[in-house]
């Protein structure tokens, strides 16, 4: 019988809290594009937080069409990794964090990446949060489940 999803929901967070990068997928009338980000998920995880600069294709493919996949892992590129990788895709809607609400949020994503402090206050540099509508979870490239995410 597979696990339940609250038995899942510790290993989400150990993986998310685990890496720092994903994989950002987005995409132009119909081109995938895959985007390397920093990114730190909300408490609730509800949010998945990632700074970009204005002037950048996903930021333009973003505005155009928000929808879009996060994929975190913890691969190690081993042999090992058939048995013990785990890796979650994160589904949602991406918007811009407004500006009045921008320190509210940059709290938990510089407290994750403070190297990226001048990046992410730069005027040029926008705020972006993935509202999470679901997680795919795969372990052992065998063991999936999905988690909705209620609204």
């Amino acid at each position: 019988m597979p696990p339940s999803h609250k038995e899942w929901i510790p290993a989400l967070r150990e993986l998310l809290a685990s890496q720092p990068l994903a994989v950002l997928s987005t995409q132009d009338r119909g081109q995938p594009h895959a985007s390397l980000v920093a990114f730190a998920a909300t408490g609730d995880l509800r949010e998945v937080l990632f700074a970009t600069p204005r002037a950048t294709r996903k930021y333009a493919y973003l505005t155009s069409d928000n929808r879009a996949a996060l994929l975190v892992d913890n691969r190690s590129n081993t042999p090992a990794d058939f048995h013990s990788a785990t890796a979650a895709t994160v589904k949602g809607r991406v918007d811009e964090i407004p500006h009045e609400d921008k320190d509210r949020f940059l709290g938990p994503y510089l407290a994750r990446h403070p190297h990226l402090t001048e990046f992410v206050r730069a005027p040029s540099c926008a705020l972006m949060r993935l509202r999470v509508e679901s997680y795919s979870i795969v372990r052992r490239f065998q063991e999936v489940v999905n988690i909705p995410v209620p609204p």
